[in-house]
């Protein structure tokens, strides 16, 4: 197997390099370029073969497309994208297929897989995930497979949606040890009040949890991140094993991510961040929205039977009186997130219902 990082990067590997692209739909060795129609025909009209005839493809409204078909042993190592128009980021649904499975292991929408889940351009440079401008997103999570690999994107909005792609992979042996990835997309609007929003349940087998997005967008006034984010393992009941303290806290932040002078304050970092605020512009949009993100690329949660995820929605309401401090009260926020994690089955049963277009609507 190939050793990664920089420590491994002048070693010789006996694994081969093979790329996805729609100027090699394939990947097969010599096989880019070849394209006679595409959707730059017209403009490489007078170049000749070769010249970027067929750099994208066109997914029609309600279709499905098979951006990779793989037979293995591999491991796909990058994601490139980008799509026209950005709305399509929460009407198109990402998913991945490990071994020949029905089932996926992989459905999420777009964005939200790259950390865009409102339909609007962020910034984000983190070591697995980085979207860049204007929409160029990039996975580098590793994703082991041992006889088959399939990815697809559907369409479920009304309008064509052209989408540039290259899937990077390698030929080689995998690890009797490595897991299969997934990755599961769930939302609460609103979160009941008093209750709390599920990110994964039913999850069984033996794995880890490697990452959480969050596209939350607030429905009450005042501080709205006081949830903690609970990690039940291996047969936990009513508590769990991992307990947070808060939902800044979970994401690496402090203090209502609240600086002095400038009030919310995004940041993104190699494993953590809030790469996305969007504030009310006094007539409609009214109300605030924030992306967040969080890696366990160092510090993985390991489960051996079961997990279940949660959080609280949680806020401060204003001060009792009387002298008595600020109280916590339940809010009803609209909370969509994406949980991501590798499992030791190439399927799960627990994959929540499909979301039609209505449940992915940016309000």
């Amino acid at each position: 197997m190939t050793t990664f990082g920089l420590d491994g990067i002048s070693r010789r590997s006996r694994a081969v390099s093979r790329s996805i692209s729609a100027e090699n739909f394939t990947g097969e060795k010599a096989g880019g370029g070849r394209a006679t129609e595409g959707t730059g025909a017209v403009a490489a009209s007078r170049l000749g073969p070769g010249w970027k005839i067929s750099p994208s493809i066109e997914i029609a409204a309600g279709g499905t497309a098979v951006l990779a078909d793989i037979d293995g042993p591999g491991t796909i190592r990058h994601l490139w994208c980008t799509t026209d128009p950005h709305r399509a980021w929460r009407g198109t649904l990402l998913r991945m297929y490990w071994e020949g499975e029905e089932t996926p292991a992989v459905e999420v929408p777009l964005g939200d897989f790259f950390c865009n889940g409102w339909n609007t351009f962020s910034q984000v440079s983190s070591v697995p995930v980085a979207a860049n401008p204007n929409g160029g997103f990039n996975a580098y999570w590793p994703m082991p497979f041992r006889r088959s690999a399939r990815i697809t994107l559907e369409n479920l909005t009304a309008e064509k949606v052209t989408l540039y792609y290259q899937v990077d992979y390698e030929l080689d042996e995998v690890d009797e040890d490595a897991s299969y990835f997934h990755a599961q997309w769930r939302r609460s609007h609103p979160v009941p009040f008093g209750e709390v929003h599920t990110l994964l349940d039913g999850v069984t087998g033996a794995g880890s949890y490697v990452g959480t997005y969050m596209a939350w967008g607030v429905n009450s006034p005042g501080w709205w991140g006081e949830g903690e984010l609970k990690f039940y393992l291996d047969g936990d009941g009513d508590f769990p094993t991992i307990c947070g303290t808060g939902t800044e806290d979970y994401f690496g932040g402090a203090w209502n991510f609240d600086v002095p002078g400038q009030g919310y304050t995004a940041y993104t970092t190699p494993y953590l961040g809030l790469n996305q605020i969007l504030r009310p512009d006094g007539l409609y949009l009214s109300q605030q929205r924030f992306g967040m993100y969080r890696w366990h690329v160092l510090d993985p949660i390991r489960f051996s039977e079961d997990l279940r995820v949660t959080v609280q929605s949680l806020g401060i309401g204003p001060g009792q009186g009387n002298g008595l401090p600020h109280r916590y009260r339940h809010t009803g926020d609209d909370i969509a997130s994406t949980s991501l994690f590798y499992l030791d089955a190439p399927s799960s049963a627990s994959l929540p219902a499909t979301p039609d277009l209505l449940t992915l609507e940016v309000d």
